[in-house]
């Protein structure tokens, strides 16, 4: 207990830090609590088995309430990616909150003592923010200001993963609370390389994927293939492609090209779930870990504008049609 509340207490001081990072986003913001997100620990295997009894663990996640707004607001749940809380997604934090609508970053490193996954994913499961997304999707939908049937969630490569297969209706059973539901799924630049059991029947909501034609983190193709599957089952699923733009392309801060030599990537990898949840290498038939040999390294970051302007366009209209914030402030926004 000790040694979680140390982590918790660490979480704050870095989610309070993030506060001067967007000093004119401020200007957007009436109000701003952190909410803390009692989670689990668990490997894959027992997050597709259903299991609920990993190690317990306490996250946390920041709550921006928008000026603009009065009463119920509507909510996006913001999933970091394998660098974690990064600028692209304090942007993004922003400009939601100038729509009117509520943001809520949720951290899902820091309560468990990781830095970043980037060299090594093994740290972390892959579907484990799937499983703190339910979890603050729970605590936020009894929230006063919040409307329960009015919260999105949006992530980014890692948490664009997992805010893409939290669709899956077999999730929602396993591990969702009884009545609670996202509006939508918008996932940045996901890995779509995972073929799970029931993954083509989805919650009838809409999903929607942005990725960069040129992404050598996590390529299009395996996203593309997955999107033509979804639409043959009548799932309401749409991948936009950007040519030419690569990972983290609406990530302002990245105008010059990022290497990263050492980080783990899965962009050949197919990995398949069998019986007892248990994820295997497609190829081999033996179970899938970081050390199989279509696990590669080495990824290029960049910023795109073109592309980054076009996704932002898209994204406020999926609010705008799905989230619908108050008239007056998505009239304000630019």
């Amino acid at each position: 207990m000790k040694a979680a509340i140390t982590g918790f207490v660490a979480q704050l001081a870095l989610l309070f830090a993030l506060e001067d990072l967007s000093s004119a986003g401020m200007a957007q913001v009436v109000r701003t609590e952190v909410i803390a997100v009692p989670s689990v620990t668990m490997t894959d295997q027992e997050f597709l088995t259903g299991r609920e009894d990993g190690q317990p663990v306490t996250i946390a996640g920041e709550l921006r309430l928008p000026k603009a707004a009065g009463g119920r607001v509507p909510l996006v749940v913001l999933l970091h990616g394998s660098g974690g809380i990064g600028s692209s997604v304090t942007d993004w934090e922003q400009d939601l909150l100038a729509m009117g609508v509520a943001t809520f970053v949720l951290d899902s490193f820091s309560g468990r003592g990781i830095i970043n996954t980037i060299n090594d994913q093994a740290q972390l499961p892959r579907l484990a923010q799937a499983e703190d997304a339910f979890r603050a999707l729970a605590i936020l939908s009894k929230h006063p200001r919040i409307d329960p049937a009015r919260i999105m969630v949006m992530g980014f490569s890692r948490g664009g993963q997992n805010a893409l297969y939290a669709s899956l209706k077999r999730f929602h059973r396993l591990h969702a609370s009884p009545g609670t539901e996202f509006a939508a799924y918008v996932a940045f630049y996901p890995d779509c390389t995972y073929t799970y059991r029931e993954d083509d029947d989805l919650v009838a909501k809409p999903v929607r994927i942005f990725q960069g034609g040129a992404d050598n983190y996590d390529r299009v193709a395996a996203c593309r293939a997955y999107v033509e599957r979804l639409k043959a089952k009548g799932n309401d699923a749409q991948l936009t492609e950007y040519p030419g733009a690569s990972h983290a392309f609406d990530s302002a801060a990245l105008t010059q090209p990022v290497q990263f030599p050492k980080a783990q990537t899965t962009r050949n990898c197919r990995t398949i779930e069998q019986e007892n949840g248990l994820l295997v290498n497609a190829r081999t038939g033996e179970p899938f870990t970081y050390n199989d040999p279509c696990v590669e390294h080495g990824v290029t970051t960049a910023y795109d504008e073109q592309a980054a302007r076009a996704a932002k366009q898209a994204v406020h209209e999926i609010v705008v049609t799905v989230l619908k914030p108050s008239v007056a402030a998505s009239a304000a926004h630019p």
